[in-house]
This record gives C-alpha cells, sequence and structure tokens, in this order.
C-alpha cells in the first residue's frame, strides 16, 4: 500500500484568529498511487459542490466557504466530519474534534478569554443524519477503491504564539514553514509502511525548499526532483524510509489529501472565530462579526476598544503583529 498525505493552511494573512495548518493522510493501493482520487472513488465525491445525492463536495475551501451565503459552513463540515466518520471518529463539539486532530490546542486555549472554556456543539450547520449519510456512501466508495483515511492532523497556532515565533525568526514565512515542518515530522514519524508521498501548498513564492529542508531532516539524503515555477520536489532518505515531498501551486486541485487539508484547516478557522465573536458581541452591543483580515480586523478593533483593557490581560494574545 502506498501513503499519500497532503498539507495546507488557513489564516495566515488576517490580523484575527488562528493560523490553522493540517496534514490529512490516506492509504491507497499501490497501482493508485498516481490515479486522481476523485475519480477513484467515482460519485462519491467531486471537487464542487453536486445536487446528486450522496456526492462529498472535497475541493479547494475558498470554493466551498462563503461566509456572506446561509449555511456558509455547510461543505467545509460535511466534507471533514464525514471523511473522519469513515475511520470511526465523530466529534460532537469543537474541543472532541480538537481531541483528535490537535490535542495541543485545548491547553493553549486556557490562556485567552473568548476561547477559555468555551466550545461550539457540532454539526452547526449539517444535521448529524447528514454526516451519517455521506459518511456511508463515502465509506462504501472507499472500501470498494481500497482508500483509507490514516490520520487527519492539525496544528492550530493562536495568535500569541504566532506573535512570539514571528518576533523570534523576524521572517513571517519563516514561521509557515516551521508549522509545516512540525506536521512533516510528525508524518513521516507516524504514517503506515508503504511509499510515502507528501503534496504541501506553496509557501508564497518560494521555489527552494532544500536547505531550510535539511535543518529539518537533519542527517538525511536529498536529492531535488525538479524546481520550477509550478513545483518543488525532493527525495529525502535515510529514516528508515524514503519520501518524496512536493511543494506545489493549487495542489488541492489536483491531490485529494491537499484538499482535504485545506478543508479541515478552514473549518477549524472558522470555528475557532465563533468563538472569538461570540465572547466580544456579548460584551459590545450591535457589534458586527469579522472573519479577521486586515480592514475588517482593524474595524473590529476599533469597535471593542473600550472593551479589551477590562478583559486583555496582553493584546498580543488578540492582534497579531504581522
Amino acid at each position: 500500500m502506498a501513503v499519500l498525505a497532503g498539507i495546507d493552511e488557513a489564516g495566515f494573512g488576517p490580523l484575527l484568529g488562528p493560523l490553522v495548518v493540517s496534514a490529512a493522510v490516506v492509504r491507497v493501493p499501490d497501482e493508485a498511487a498516481e490515479a486522481d482520487l476523485w475519480r477513484l472513488l467515482g460519485g462519491a465525491v467531486a471537487r464542487k459542490p453536486r445536487k446528486r445525492a450522496g456526492t462529498l463536495a472535497i475541493g479547494d475551501s475558498k470554493k466551498l466557504y462563503h461566509r456572506q451565503k446561509p449555511n456558509a459552513l455547510e461543505h467545509l463540515e460535511r466534507g471533514v466530519l464525514a471523511m473522519l466518520a469513515t475511520s470511526g471518529v465523530r466529534a460532537g463539539s469543537l474541543r472532541e474534534l480538537l481531541g483528535v486532530l490537535c490535542p495541543a490546542a485545548e491547553a493553549a486555549m486556557s490562556d485567552y478569554p473568548w476561547y477559555a472554556d468555551a466550545d461550539v456543539p457540532l454539526p452547526q450547520a449539517v444535521s448529524t443524519t447528514d454526516v451519517a449519510l455521506a459518511a456511508n456512501a463515502l465509506g462504501a466508495a472507499m472500501k470498494k477503491a481500497g482508500v483509507e483515511l490514516v490520520e487527519l492532523r492539525s496544528e492550530v497556532v493562536l495568535a500569541g504564539e504566532f506573535n512570539r515565533i514571528v518576533r523570534a525568526t523576524d521572517n513571517k514565512a519563516s514561521l509557515l514553514f516551521h508549522v509545516n515542518s512540525r506536521l512533516l515530522m510528525h508524518v513521516c514519524k507516524d504514517a503506515p509502511p508503504g511509499m510515502l508521498r507528501i503534496y504541501a501548498d506553496r509557501h508564497g513564492g518560494r521555489v527552494h525548499y532544500r536547505a531550510p529542508l535539511q535543518r529539518v531532516f537533519g542527517g538525511c539524503g536529498f536529492r531535488i526532483l525538479d524546481e520550477t515555477a509550478e513545483w518543488s520536489g525532493y527525495r529525502i532518505t535515510g529514516r528508515q524510509r524514503a519520501v518524496d515531498l512536493y511543494f506545489g501551486v493549487e495542489f488541492d486541485k489536483h491531490h485529494l489529501p491537499v484538499a482535504l487539508a485545506s478543508m479541515a484547516s478552514k473549518y477549524l478557522r472558522e470555528l475557532f472565530l465563533v468563538l472569538l465573536n461570540r465572547f466580544w458581541a456579548q460584551r459590545v452591543p450591535g457589534l458586527a462579526s469579522t472573519a479577521g483580515y486586515y480592514t475588517d480586523g482593524r474595524r473590529f478593533l476599533a469597535d471593542i476598544a473600550q472593551a479589551i483593557p477590562a478583559v486583555v490581560p496582553d493584546l498580543d494574545l488578540l492582534e497579531r503583529s504581522r
């Protein structure tokens, strides 16, 4: 069996809310390592929402989520929760979901008044029956194709940690690589036996990754497979297995694990924003919610300015420095 993993993020640019980076790991028959998993899974999944019953949207989270639309979380939620259910994971709240995807996040939340002791029941936008039916159809297609979800794993970087790492490195791009590296090491260490191929979203315009990867995978051998405007590939050897690692543009359109990682990251980030918006709305009457992006984030901070001193022990916990 071959192991395919995808890594993608949500929330790198905004002023408010967490950065979330996720890894989705699946196992497929060796002969399917190069296959289009959307095609392999037949009518059970599609890159875009379809009216056909039993078809699950697994695609670019930016196209599946539109904040201004009713039931905005519908496609992200159904896709993430149904995929997890195929491996027996069912979460009834955000904290239960974090216990599966990112156990360290719960402890970090206690430092933030808007996250501490707060939770969100799940699902939010669809019914448990909807998730169960989608999971049944997806599970049947995966079983027929020999595809298995091995793990969905996330790193949730709250504003305080975000600011600490950016100040320590004086480089925002280094923070993203650092968080991605934590997931890379986790996947390489815990993935089941078999050929391992990892696809990750390219970090801005970076093309050359060998030097920073050598610092992460110290003592390993490296071979550059290619470095072009579209993708950069490396074969890493020396830790009991060979790993092919690729960074590319719009990988979520071509590799289902990357699309699933993108959806998990966006879904978690939006749930954290539910907590953030709910907390401040209780203290500032008539407050309009925010998605945390720069212009509206500044508006939001101005709107809650008078309430901040009584609540926030350190502004670094709320506002990102970059």
